[in-house]
């Protein structure tokens, strides 16, 4: 029953029915939240044993090095060479970090800002104002790191197979103030878009009026898959460095959603001169990141293929999650037509475009009915999403019961709202 059909007085009376069905929705006392990300009791279970590693005796890496003592910025070398492999990276071309993928991007921004890049006329700071390319949906905490530097956001549109590149092309040719752009490139938050070949060559091949131009190539979901396959990865750096831009695209990845979310290592990678870069402003900051903790990693893993087998144990935890939300939104939004929402095959969440310009009120609802879920808007560039229509959805966390019982609530706040809507 599409609501499009409906006459006036039948779209009436079905929003007699939804408000009786929100009403039985509040009366249930919920509390369910779909805010973030994050792994589950149960995933993080699959890590466990990095507790007891890397072992009482266990502190030196294949060099003999004491990885307890004060040590250079590299990171070790062996779990370099693993994530290397699996990001498709040369480990000199990669440095392996503390926790935090976000803190490596958040320096990367500063350390242009206040010295410029390696390739830099000036710093960026120097600069009359600085903008970043910001494909949308997609991840709130991009957003608000440039937000909160004073850097200029310009949206541009996702499609299928990545960003709109003809839109980027025209505009990093003609402003020198783009001097930067958010990437998602596989299993993208939110959409679970992953960018074709096409994009990612046109990307590092363009011409653009900034010489510095960088691309922040967050590749947070490279092994994240919801299938038995893997996604391969396309070779950035290779590319950019075919094309003559070798210094463009800085690339970051984490075990963030591999092992343990707060307690893992993040990684860096860029060419030879990005890397000598930001180990020259990082040794201003830091001795060193926590080798204790890259060497549990490497002894957990013991090699790539380790990793692809932890992250299939992680599969089967989470696509039931995932088809259980598209079977749910399917059962209770797919006749009425008022909304759609993707199919990923990796990554961790769900994109739900409701009926235009009711997100905010569906995400209203359903705070006031005990279902918590992503701001509406935040997915785009200072929260204000054209069409008031996307709402991120993340499965992971709650078990299937809840999660069950938190999309039917969000549907229902949805027929609710579009009803509201069209009814005027």
């Amino acid at each position: 029953m599409s609501f499009h059909s409906l006459s006036r007085d039948d779209l009436t009376a079905e929003h007699e029915r939804q408000q009786r069905n929100y009403a039985e929705l509040q009366g249930k006392g919920l509390r369910l939240d779909l805010t973030r990300g994050k792994p589950s009791p149960a995933q993080l279970d699959l890590s466990n044993a990095l507790l007891e590693l890397p072992g009482r005796d266990a502190y030196r890496d294949s060099d003999g090095t004491d990885v307890r003592n004060y040590g250079g910025l590299h990171g070790l070398p062996e779990l370099r060479a693993i994530f290397g492999e699996l990001l498709g990276i040369p480990v000199p071309n990669l440095i392996a970090g503390n926790n935090a993928s976000l803190e490596l991007m958040h320096d990367t921004v500063v350390f242009s800002l206040l010295h410029g890049g390696v390739d830099s006329p000036r710093p960026w700071i120097a600069e009359p104002v600085v903008k970043f390319l910001c494909p949308a949906p997609g991840y709130d905490r991009h957003f608000a790191l440039t937000e909160n530097l004073g850097i200029e956001m310009i949206p541009v549109p996702m499609l299928e197979d990545g960003p709109d590149v003809d839109l980027i092309e025209e505009l990093v040719a003609a402003d020198p103030a783009i001097k930067g752009m958010w990437c998602v490139p596989v299993f993208g938050n939110p959409t679970g878009v992953t960018y074709s070949w096409e994009v990612v060559r046109r990307l590092v091949q363009m011409r653009t009026a900034a010489t510095d131009f960088r691309l922040f190539w967050d590749n947070a979901y490279a092994v994240h898959t919801l299938t038995p396959d893997f996604m391969r990865q396309i070779d950035v750096l290779g590319l950019a460095a075919a094309a003559g831009n070798q210094n463009r695209p800085l690339v970051f990845a984490s075990t963030s959603k591999i092992t343990f979310a707060g307690a893992g290592v993040s990684f860096l990678g860029g060419s030879l001169g990005n890397i000598a870069w930001y180990l020259q402003h990082a040794g201003k900051k830091s001795i060193g990141p926590d080798k204790v903790n890259q060497l549990r990693h490497l002894k957990f893993f013991g090699d790539a293929d380790g990793v692809r087998l932890h992250m299939q144990r992680h599969r089967e935890l989470l696509a039931p999650k995932f088809a259980l939300v598209g079977q749910v939104l399917e059962d209770r939004l797919g006749e009425s037509k008022i909304a759609s929402w993707t199919d990923p095959k990796g990554g961790y969440f769900v994109s739900l475009d409701v009926w235009p310009g009711t997100a905010r009120r569906t995400v209203a609802l359903a705070k006031d009915a005990g279902i918590a879920v992503t701001e509406a808007g935040s997915a785009f560039p200072y929260r204000k999403d054209p069409e008031d229509k996307n709402i991120r959805i993340a499965p992971s966390f709650p078990s299937e019961d809840d999660l069950r019982s938190a999309i039917d609530g969000l549907a229902t706040c949805a027929l609710l709202a579009a009803t509201e809507s069209l009814l005027g």
